[in-house]
């Protein structure tokens, strides 16, 4: 029988050649399993719609070309585009700074750490084989991904952040990814965020980068949450928008420990969040919010699964998605109630308002559940603003256009309210008002 060969497309093409020349670049101290998971992506390749995980975001359609890895940028560069950067800019925290996947040492707070807190930057910790990287992929489903594993082919920087038992760090630690240039390139980078026994830190992200550039950022973030930890994480994707931009939270929860983490969406062409939880101790509680704002022809792709693995567990999810002109959003989120997670309390929300004729949403929400001792259900809904509100409004003097924004703020209000951190609450309402003034 003659054997089968797979098409491969150019982008594919182009990624093997592109891992094969740089592999060799990257620190060599520690085995970060760079050639299985490349050999992993490679056999599966970028995903199409016929993989039922990317039903509705075509990746292979998505990447014509492979885009090469950005170097560290000049001190000039890294200057001017952290100086450029406004997400979160306002908040009092410590600011981790990365600068097209490389974490600016001299730029960044690594000098005031906050008490409790450790800070070793991704590169150091490989090239001493630091024993903390076994805590990286904590959720066995994320190693089963082509997108995290091409993070972890290309891996260049990234930090790896630990929280002392029993601390109760209350000053932010701010990941501030910004990218610069005129051509194409690619990021990949992980950090790692290890919260032993009873410890409290909160986690912002923010990725901004230059419009009219077609880039390909790759970044994932590590969590492992010890018992009774509380870690709490809020992330806002203003890319450029040209980008295609991929991302993947996994994280792990001990025993009565608790997850807030809330993404919000303006940035990208085209935008996947990958988020995999792990009940791994039993009470523990997860609030996993989304709030994306989509024009053009943008696509944001949210998946989520949560594994519930041990009893008492209980997981809120809420997504919010607010479509306008030809964009298109997309849910797919995955409930899994294991045979011993008896009380299991889970029950995930997606609802989307619709702007425009030509703007359409997919959703895609399932539970599988193995235990009979559980409360668990999804629901999701899609629809256009409420002609009545808006009438009511308008009647009362509102010209039409603030009238809606009012409608869609409250609309997005419910996902953005989970934040915990004030300022960065406030910060991700702006960015809602920032969206709907540009739409005017």
């Amino acid at each position: 029988m003659a054997e089968i060969t797979p098409l491969r497309t150019a982008a594919e093409t182009g990624l093997t050649k592109l891992f094969e020349a740089t592999k060799m670049k990257y620190p060599t101290g520690v085995s970060i399993a760079r050639e299985e998971a490349f050999r992993y992506f490679e056999a599966v390749g970028l995903p199409t719609r016929r993989v039922e995980a990317f039903k509705y975001t075509d990746l292979r359609t998505a990447f014509r070309d492979a885009a090469h890895p950005a170097e560290m940028p000049s001190s000039e560069i890294a200057t001017a585009a952290l100086a450029a950067a406004k997400g979160f800019s306002e908040i009092e925290a410590v600011r981790l700074n990365f600068v097209n996947g490389h974490l600016i040492t001299e730029a960044s707070d690594l000098g005031r750490i906050p008490a409790g807190i450790t800070v070793t930057p991704l590169n150091e910790a490989m090239t001493k084989a630091s024993p903390l990287l076994a805590h990286l992929t904590p959720v066995r489903q994320a190693a089963e991904n082509p997108i995290y594993q091409l993070n972890t082919a290309f891996l260049a920087d990234g930090a790896v952040i630990t929280v002392a038992a029993g601390a109760k760090v209350e000053t932010p630690i701010h990941l501030r990814f910004v990218g610069a240039g005129t051509e194409a390139f690619s990021t990949a980078t992980r950090v790692l965020v290890v919260l032993e026994e009873g410890a409290e830190a909160t986690i912002l992200e923010t990725h901004e980068g230059p419009d009219g550039v077609a880039y390909q950022p790759n970044d994932a973030l590590d969590v492992v949450i010890g018992d009774h930890a509380t870690f709490r994480h809020a992330r806002l994707n203003a890319e450029g928008r040209e980008a295609v931009a991929l991302s993947t939270l996994s994280a792990r929860l001990g025993a009565k420990s608790a997850i807030e983490t809330v993404n919000v969406v303006v940035g990208a062409v085209l935008s996947r969040h990958q988020v995999y939880l792990n009940f791994a101790g039993a009470d523990a509680n997860a609030v996993v919010n989304g709030a994306a704002m989509l024009n053009g022809k943008q696509l944001a792709d949210t998946t989520f699964l949560a594994d519930h693995a041990a009893t008492g567990g209980v997981s809120r999810e809420l997504f919010k998605t607010v479509v306008d002109g030809a964009a298109t959003g997309v849910f797919q989120g995955k409930i899994i109630v294991q045979q011993a997670a008896q009380q299991t309390d889970g029950k995930m929300m997606s609802a989307c308002l619709i702007l425009s004729d030509e703007g359409q949403m997919m959703n895609k929400p399932e539970l599988e559940i193995f235990a009979d001792d559980v409360a668990c259900g999804h629901g999701a809904t899609c629809g256009a603003l409420d002609d009545d509100l808006l009438f009511y409004l308008m009647q009362r003097g509102l010209p039409k256009a603030e009238a809606e924004s009012l409608l869609v703020q409250a609309f997005l209000g419910a996902a953005i309210e989970a934040v915990s951190h004030e300022g960065a609450r406030e910060a991700l309402i702006g960015s809602v008002e920032a969206w709907l003034k540009a739409r005017g």
